[in-house]
């Protein structure tokens, strides 16, 4: 049996009267479709223009500037391109400076994740008082202005400071220690600054990631007989591998970009036995007879050394099938 559409009239439509509807019909929806295709472009395209202007296109002025050698504004093509990017390899500062980032990176971010882990595991026990007090207090670190720590940390670590004083009381040390003068010291006051700074960051990442979990992971390592640590460190642990990625790969470029604490807080000194890469970077584009194009060439070193760790790192660390 055929069901047959009656119009309002009493009529039955012609088939050709059907078609023309379905396609007005179907020309409405691709319409709409347009529409919202359309406005979804009207927004991203602005933010995309800028991102392009104020990001890719600085990129490619710094690459044409990394092939040009002169001193402040009189700069002319390298002969040959690449002797920039050549000179850094004799470049015996800079090599200090790549040999200085990667202590940081290599002591300080591996502590700070592991105590920003611990640290979190720890407020996130339901039966801790004041959770919020205890959160704050680790977090508040990230809010103190760079400056006004850096002088803080200055006066602690200074040879007539708090730290001197409280080690001699106890007696650790015979005499004053100077902590800034040394480049084995004063590289531990920037790794003790850093831990200081930017633990409390890293531990509020994994402390979201931990109020995500599911709870009955938890539960089954608990009826297995799991104690603490088995349970953190074969339930908490796996189950943070995504966080743990992001927050690694976020350390180690922060710290392969480090400026604040060489610059505040040792001036890069003694001997540039402190100074990091972007510090260097810094005294090449604005102080000691400037030389831009060098610098750009610098900067580009650093960014393939972010781009290859983080690389390494996103294979290394990504265990999806």
């Amino acid at each position: 049996m055929s069901l047959t559409t009656i119009a309002p009239d009493g009529t039955s439509p012609s088939p050709g009267t059907t078609d023309a509807r379905a396609s007005r019909r179907a020309e409405r929806r691709f319409g709409i479709a347009q529409r919202r295709n359309l406005t979804g472009w009207v927004f991203l395209i602005p933010a995309a223009l800028l991102i392009a202007v104020m990001n890719f296109w600085p990129m490619f002025q710094a690459f044409l500037l990394s092939m040009q050698t002169g001193r402040g504004t009189r700069l002319k093509w390298a002969d040959p391109l690449w002797y920039n990017y050549q000179r850094l390899f004799s470049d015996e500062i800079f090599k200090l400076t790549v040999q200085n980032t990667f202590i940081y990176l290599i002591i300080q971010v591996p502590i700070m994740l592991v105590v920003a882990m611990v640290l979190a595991n720890l407020l996130n026990d339901p039966r801790l008082k004041f959770k919020g007090l205890w959160r704050t207090a680790i977090f508040l670190p990230c809010a103190v202005g760079l400056v006004s720590y850096s002088l803080v940390f200055r006066t602690m670590f200074a040879t007539d400071g708090i730290v001197n004083d409280t080690l001699q009381a106890i007696g650790l040390v015979d005499s004053p220690v100077n902590w800034l003068g040394q480049p084995n010291t004063a590289r531990f006051v920037i790794i003790v600054g850093l831990l200081w700074r930017w633990t409390g960051y890293n531990m509020v990442f994994y402390l979201a990631a931990l109020q995500n979990l599911d709870r009955s992971t938890f539960e089954a390592a608990r009826i297995d007989g799991a104690g603490p640590f088995k349970t953190f460190w074969y339930v908490t642990v796996p189950q943070l591998r995504p966080m743990i990625l992001l927050t690694a790969i976020m350390s180690t470029n922060g710290t392969i970009q480090l400026f604040d604490e060489s610059w505040n807080l040792t001036q890069g000194g003694p001997a540039y036995s402190t100074m990091t890469m972007s510090h260097y970077l810094y005294e090449l584009s604005f102080q000691k007879n400037p030389n831009f194009g060098y610098a750009a060439a610098l900067s580009y070193a650093i960014l393939i050394m972010v781009a290859v760790l983080a690389a390494i790192q996103m294979k290394v660390g990504d265990k999806r099938d």
